[in-house]
């Protein structure tokens, strides 16, 4: 009897991460389509009001530009990695800054 390619499980390294650039993300949105989420990241950066006319020259184009940084498309199962992915950074995130905090006290 044939017996069946051996399963094993290997580490995973980031190589280059370092060497891309970092982008300030605070817009999100999500489109779900049937095999796939797509999900675009950007940057929104608030609009310079120095004058009654900024204000009305920003009301009467309607919107304010986000500057894409990224797109995904994700399985169903790859966005629910990211999500629990994000929780856990999330998380050390804040013991990081509660530690640090109880450093300086």
């Amino acid at each position: 009897m044939a017996k069946g390619p051996e399963e094993i499980e290997l580490d995973q390294v980031w190589i280059g991460a370092d060497d891309l650039p970092v982008h300030f993300a605070n817009a999100f949105a999500g489109v779900p389509a049937p095999n796939a989420i797509f999900l675009n990241i950007g940057s929104q950066v608030p609009p310079e009001v120095a004058s009654e006319e900024d204000l009305e020259r920003l009301k009467s184009r309607g919107y304010i530009s986000i500057k894409p940084v990224a797109r995904l498309a994700l399985s169903p199962g790859g966005l629910d990695e990211l999500i629990e992915a994000l929780k856990t950074i999330r998380a050390n995130h804040r013991k990081l800054t509660k530690d640090l905090k109880g450093e300086q006290s």
